[in-house]
């Protein structure tokens, strides 16, 4: 036993000094390890450096190994700064452009829903000059057109020109703080941005004056909704929520030429259910109606940039369902979440589809293009009362649980209002 316990003391020194030996080339050549008998119960570190010449040569490699650790440790903490103060320019950087902290940029499958070209920051803004300077030539021309004749082509040229300056002033804004966030010390393109954003602020102030004896002149229910750009933005909501239903009839004017798909008219959502009542139409697909977020498919065909009266009628009852286009039935079904009552206390928006409860807008589902009239009821039309409402007839009735009102609604993110009279105006 004592025999093969000394057999493996040797083997184990002898380990040792190979280690020790493989390990003093990575000192240099003028180090040297020394291996040393020990007793058994005696302390190896005591033992070593009470030896003479060898202790003393290991307590200084040791002294210089622990210098060293303590240097690369001060490196560390220096490098950890640095990389920290990288890390907080680079976030403030992110945040100046729009660019959420940590997110990256996504190139593809991305949209461009402004309408933004790559060019030269430079020729970009002039041509944005040049543009606005042109728009501001046509608006003189709309001013004195509207004084002698406040007729259809004027509204119809006010809506473009509207459209067209919101789509210039983001397009602007966004590529000269682009422009003074790289390069500073640009004084000819800073002064450029303050003729621009003076140009856009005179344009705003006049479309507004002219905006103003409109409104002072018309009923609080002659108005149209102009949804120029497909956004994740730019939408109206309604100030009061709907009541639980057993049954509903929608109906709207709606007018838009967008493709694919003029996006979603309007969306009601409820805690729990952003799909309690959607009308949208998205992609190739035709237009659909959600209720509980169960789907019909509607055979309405309305994106030729005409003006469109639809209807759409729902009982839970079987859940049956009929659309009405212009008057004329175009279609019926059932099974459409049967015996599912529309829950109350909800939000309902026009121009944006709600992937949550007041939120999750998504720019491919916007709505684009005018909206009008839109009303609903808690019962079931009749054919006769929808084709009176299609038709502008004096008899035609209002909607019991929402009317078209401008004091109805909250209108964000620059979507627009104009007058409008159902079947004075059309196409």
């Amino acid at each position: 036993m004592q025999a093969t316990q000394s057999g493996f003391s040797w083997r184990l020194l002898l380990f040792s000094c190979v280690l020790l030996e493989s390990l003093s080339q990575d000192f240099g050549g003028q180090t040297q390890f020394i291996c040393t008998s020990v007793p058994k119960d005696v302390d190896i570190c005591a033992a070593t450096l009470q030896n003479s010449v060898p202790g003393e040569d290991l307590k200084s490699t040791v002294m210089q190994l622990r210098e060293t650790v303590l240097q690369q440790k001060e490196t560390i903490m220096n490098q950890k700064e640095t990389i920290r103060e990288l890390t907080s320019k680079l976030a403030r950087c992110e945040s100046q452009s729009g660019v959420e902290p940590g997110a990256r940029r996504k190139e593809t499958g991305a949209k461009n829903t402004m309408g933004d070209v790559s060019r030269g920051p430079a020729d970009t803004l002039t041509q944005l000059s040049q543009t606005l300077q042109s728009l501001k030539q046509r608006l003189e021309n709309l001013e004195q057109f509207s004084r002698s004749n406040n007729s259809v082509q004027a509204n119809s040229l006010k809506d473009l020109l509207q459209s067209k300056i919101d789509d210039l002033e983001k397009q602007v804004l966004s590529r000269v703080n682009s422009i003074e966030e790289g390069k500073p010390g640009l004084r000819n393109e800073t002064e450029q941005r303050g003729r621009v954003e003076s140009t856009l602020t005179s344009l705003h102030q006049r479309i507004a004056d002219l905006e103003k004896g409109q409104r002072e002149n018309r009923p609080l229910d002659k108005f149209q909704l102009t949804f120029p750009l497909r956004t994740n933005y730019m939408y109206a909501k309604v100030k009061k929520s709907l009541p639980e239903m057993y049954a509903l009839t929608v109906c709207m004017w709606l007018k838009s030429n967008a493709s694919p798909g003029v996006g979603t008219p309007f969306s009601y959502a409820v805690p729990g259910q952003a799909n309690e009542l959607v009308l949208i139409e998205w992609g190739n697909n035709p237009m659909e109606i959600l209720i509980n977020d169960k789907v019909a498919k509607l055979p309405f065909l309305i994106n030729d940039g005409k003006w469109h009266h639809i209807c759409v009628t729902w009982t839970t009852r079987d859940g049956v369902w009929e659309a009405f286009q212009d008057g004329v039935k175009r279609g019926s079904g059932e099974n459409l979440a049967p015996y599912h009552p529309i829950k109350p206390q909800g939000l309902l928006i026009l121009g944006q589809e709600q992937d949550t409860y007041g939120g999750g807008f998504d720019a491919t589902q916007a709505f684009v293009g005018d909206l009008a009239n839109f009303h609903i009821w808690d019962r079931k039309l009749s054919v006769g009362e929808i084709y009176n409402l299609a038709t502008c007839s004096s008899k035609a009735q209002v909607g019991n649980v929402f009317a078209w009102m401008e004091t109805s609604l909250d209108i964000y993110g620059g979507a627009s209002k104009w007058t409008f009279e159902a079947c004075r105006q059309l196409n």
